[in-house]
């Protein structure tokens, strides 16, 4: 029999989750799929907006393709769930029926509590935009005129992604944040300071360690140090929130995020969460990589294809996808002075606008901080990902130039290395795509989609299709 399966959420987590139950289920003889988008648009991928501020992509460039055999609903809002009738109501008072529901809901943008933001109707304030979707994008980009003052609440990856863009697009920006030291979660404060170096150089202004304590549209952004940022536009990029509301109205076990156990699963056995939303002690919320891994194990679950598949988490690697600047950080990197059990390297270049840092327990990476070290980067995350020992010269490998096999190196890495992190494509991947017709990196992007997410696996993928041209 087949089984109805109902997805909530048609953006990156829940494209691709159609995508993987089809892979796996070409003509639906298991599964009967039904999408209920919010947006009015199509799926897109959110790692690209960047560059659609920046003026380097347009709109049409970041959409996801449409899984064949599946018509997503788009514009359409989802009010409830009986999850006891295992039926959705929809905002238009129809009703859909399922024998598996997954919610994939994403994320809302965070915005603070700072006077004049908002209006008495909860609604951004004119002269105020989110950077989130593409609508979003839209406003941001009918009001960013070259030569225009704007400010950026949010010195985090996606405020700096914002920003970079802006500022490309010849645009006055300063980024307010109100911690020290940018990228907080993902940088010590030696790497902070050398990127706010990086992008000062860019033209983009910098407060640090201050909050907005006002907005008046004309006026700008009042500081609580009593200065005045003056700003035609302000975008807003502090941080986003789960959309967990459906899940809660329907009685689903949620604490920062609905729970799901290692099958994906909610507290009601037909109930499933993935992505943003989705709250599993393995990984952390926010990025691309953890939504598309549980996109593959409940697609293998849902159809049958593999009911033991479980999903145990996603080591953290974060980008920073902005033009002109390489950063790479990922695991732990946030060590104290007392911790012993760590070996710490650290290499700081900030004139030159580098900075490397390792961290290495039991032979193995833990952590590391690559900024302007694309060569080290590419072998650091390899090593990551692959739990291999790491190099006994460690100084060759946090300069780039141990013997470790690298991004450079497309012989030396196994079938399971992962070469596309945001899209979770592996060299034996893009060797059997090749082997099938796919000669050049347009035909593995068009086959993989490797390439398609931030793009730094580019140079990576071609080496691979050179070396299988050379070898065969």
């Amino acid at each position: 029999m087949t089984r109805r399966v109902v997805v909530v959420g048609y953006g990156m987590a829940g494209a691709r989750l159609v995508e993987e139950i089809r892979r796996r289920d070409p003509a639906g003889a298991r599964v009967h799929v039904t999408v209920l988008g919010e947006e009015r648009h199509p799926a897109y991928n959110r790692v690209l907006l960047s560059a659609v501020v920046g003026g380097s992509m347009t709109p049409d460039a970041v959409r996801l393709p449409r899984p064949a055999g599946v018509a997503p609903r788009l514009g359409t809002a989802v009010r409830a769930v009986d999850r006891a009738a295992r039926r959705v109501l929809l905002a238009d008072g129809s009703t859909v029926d399922y024998d598996v529901l997954v919610l994939a809901t994403g994320s809302r943008p965070w915005v603070p509590p700072t006077e004049g933001l908002t209006g008495d109707d909860g609604e951004l304030s004119a002269g105020v935009a989110a950077f989130r979707t593409l609508d979003d994008c839209e406003r941001i980009l009918a009001q960013a005129r070259p030569g225009a003052p704007v400010a950026v609440l949010g010195g985090g990856l996606l405020g700096l992604e914002a920003a970079r863009g802006l500022a490309t697009r010849g645009c006055r920006v300063t980024v307010i944040h109100p911690v020290g030291n940018l990228m907080e979660r993902q940088l010590d404060p030696a790497a902070g300071r050398v990127l706010a170096r990086i992008l000062t150089g860019f033209g983009i202004e910098l407060r640090l360690g201050v909050l907005a304590a006002g907005y008046l549209r004309g006026d700008g952004l009042k500081l609580d140090d009593g200065s005045l940022v003056p700003a035609e536009l302000v975008v807003v990029s502090a941080g986003v929130l789960p959309r967990t509301e459906l899940a809660e109205a329907a009685g689903l076990a949620v604490d920062r995020g609905v729970l799901v156990d290692d099958e994906l699963c909610t507290n009601d056995p037909r109930v499933h969460a993935i992505g943003d939303c989705a709250r599993h002690p393995g990984t952390v919320a926010g990025l691309v990589q953890p939504a598309w891994e549980q996109a593959a194990v409940l697609a293998d679950l849902v159809t049958g294809a593999d009911p033991a598949a479980r999903y145990l988490g996603t080591p953290v690697v974060t980008r920073l996808k902005a033009r002109d600047v390489d950063l790479a950080a990922l695991g732990e990197v946030h060590t104290g002075p007392d911790d012993t059990e760590a070996e710490v390297l650290c290499l700081q270049d900030t004139v030159g606008g580098r900075y490397g840092k390792l961290v290495i327990r039991d032979g193995q990476i833990t952590g590391a901080i690559m900024l302007g070290l694309p060569d080290a980067a590419a072998t650091v995350t390899q090593l990551y990902d692959r739990g291999v020992p790491a190099p006994s010269d460690r100084i060759a490998l946090l300069l780039g130039r141990s013997g470790a096999p690298t991004a450079h190196s497309p012989a030396d890495l196994p079938a399971s290395a992962l070469i596309c992190r945001c899209n979770t494509v592996t060299k034996g991947q893009l060797v059997t795509a090749w082997r099938a017709g796919k000669r050049d990196v347009a035909g593995l992007a068009e086959s993989t989609r490797a390439t398609t997410g931030c793009g730094s696996c580019r140079d990576t993928v071609r080496g691979i299709a050179e070396w299988l041209a050379a070898t065969s």
